[in-house]
């Protein structure tokens, strides 16, 4: 494979994560290191919708300290999008706007870092350059807190939104505790369609500071039968702990807030979540005479770096590293994933799905992980999480508060 000179662009798509910088940081610190390979490397601003409107920064600009920050800062450094391109064979328009801006600014490696619409964004992207003669390596970093990407044992966010989950979740368990009066709690973590998230409140169970019932969108959610698992419990105990996945659905397919309303799409026709937990509070409320809280996690989930796992942020950083690298030795059209090792210690290796493998597909929580009842998960799936949490990540402190990263930005130009 002959060496392809040029300039390198990342960005950034999708809902962040705790360790999103880091891949950021594994990219662009990389990108930097190519001399005679990567003349320049590009931050697109929110993502794809930066390249179209040519909005993106020098990252060779950036002090190298406040790079090295970006391991342990949360959220979207250069900013993301929920932009969807359309089918090039209906609509080039986009395409041949960023045909534009890569030949302009000799833009030869594309980076880009997200979920499964972003593998299906980078796929349509490297598809288009090659049909059109432009030569452009193009490689997916995963990221998605949902760890719903298909191919990859698990995905860089996941293990730090765990982490943060099983942790609230004993904390919340101990202070449901403290009256000595009955109390329902339900609590609602992330996730549409797969419920790798919610489950992650077993690995509080686990300690013994848990839920009682844990429901996923992978087993059809009946409301009636929900009363009567809440009911025995309560008989028994006088406390319960609920904990939901945003995304169940009842057996005709419905999600929760669709039994009030009718929420709101985002532009990929995706559904917008939450609220589920006040709705299933509600109508327990009216079934069961006790005092009943809800409790929605939300954005806390996916940006608490605060509680971060230290090998999501080592993960995190080595999928953009090894993409950098992967693109430089010649490959192209494949995202970066990991392959756990055999053995009673726990390891991974990187290796390469193809994109359009990952932007056609789910990785699903096994079926035999959750029990019989559809109503908790079985010691497979705590020995799948628990690794992926063991290790604390360390945030440097400024006055005992964290110090992120306080990039420039300094605007790109030709």
């Amino acid at each position: 494979m002959s060496v392809l000179r040029g300039n390198a662009i990342f960005g950034q798509s999708g809902g962040p994560t705790a360790v999103i910088n880091a891949s950021a940081a594994g990219v662009i610190e990389t990108a930097l290191r190519q001399t005679g390979i990567i003349d320049k490397v590009y931050g697109a601003a929110h993502g794809i919708v930066g390249i179209l409107n040519e909005v993106f920064y020098d990252m060779g600009q950036e002090d190298p300290q406040e790079l090295l920050y970006l391991r342990t800062t949360p959220s979207s450094a250069l900013g993301s999008c929920r932009y969807k391109l359309a089918d090039p064979k209906k609509d080039d328009t986009d395409y041949l706007r960023l045909l534009e801006v890569f030949k302009k600014y000799n833009i030869r490696y594309f980076f880009y870092n997200g979920g499964n619409d972003s593998m299906d964004t980078c796929s349509k992207v490297s598809n288009y350059m090659r049909e059109h003669g432009y030569e452009c390596r193009v490689m997916g970093v995963p990221k998605t807190i949902d760890n719903d990407l298909y191919g990859t044992d698990h995905c860089p966010g996941f293990a730090s939104a765990a982490k943060y989950i099983a942790t609230a979740t004993m904390e919340v368990y101990l202070d449901s505790r403290v009256y000595d009066t009955g109390m329902i709690t339900v609590l609602e973590i992330m996730g549409r369609n797969a419920g790798w998230l919610a489950a992650a409140t077993a690995l509080a169970s686990y300690k013994g500071y848990g839920p009682d019932l844990i429901y996923l969108p992978e087993v059809p959610f009946d409301l009636d039968r929900m009363v009567e698992d809440v009911s025995r419990i309560y008989k028994q105990t006088g406390k319960v702990i609920v904990a939901v996945s945003e995304g169940v659905r009842t057996p005709a397919g419905r999600y929760i807030p669709e039994l009030i309303g009718t929420p709101k799409v985002d532009a990929f026709g995706h559904k917008q979540m939450g609220g589920a937990a006040a709705i299933l509070a509600e109508y327990l409320a009216d079934r069961i005479d006790t005092k009943i809280r809800a409790i929605e996690f939300s954005l806390l989930q996916r940006c608490a770096a605060h509680c971060a796992s230290a090998i999501d942020v080592e993960e995190a950083y080595l999928a953009g590293k090894t993409a950098v690298e992967e693109a430089v030795s010649g490959t192209t059209d494949y995202m970066v994933g990991f392959e756990r090792l055999p053995g009673s210690e726990y390891g991974i290796k990187t290796i390469l799905i193809p994109l359009q493998d990952v932007a056609n597909a789910e990785h699903l929580v096994p079926r035999e992980w959750i029990n019989a009842e559809g109503n908790f998960v079985n010691q497979e799936y705590i020995d799948y999480a628990l690794p992926l949490i063991s290790e604390e990540s360390v945030t440097v402190k400024e006055d005992g508060l964290p110090r992120f990263a306080r990039l420039r930005k300094v605007l790109a130009t030709r």
